[in-house]
């Protein structure tokens, strides 16, 4: 079965903020099936536009990952990334 992932493009606003979004967001994510494969990091972006800052979460499979990022208690703590930075996020079926 395909892997499903979260793919996360941020600009964070306000670093200090931000840091409460990571703190919260890291155990919900996890109890809910993602593993952090990507989760900032230098990176280059050799064609088009982009953020600065690059996460990619991977989950058992793709339905998996829709219901985390659905998921109430995830969305509460969302709010805090919309708040504090600018994002793109990404739902993807993969290998």
């Amino acid at each position: 079965m395909p892997k499903g992932y979260i793919i996360a493009h941020i600009t964070v606003n306000d670093p200090e903020a931000y840091q409460e979004y990571i703190i919260r967001d890291t155990p919900i994510l996890e109890r809910l099936g993602g593993r952090f494969i990507v989760r900032g990091g230098t990176s280059e972006t050799v064609e088009g536009d982009t953020q600065n800052r690059h996460v990619v979460i991977e989950f058992p499979d793709y339905e998996t990952a829709r219901r985390a990022y659905h998921d109430p208690e995830y969305q509460e703590v969302a709010e805090i990334r919309r708040r504090t930075a600018t994002s793109t996020i990404i739902l993807v079926e993969g290998s």
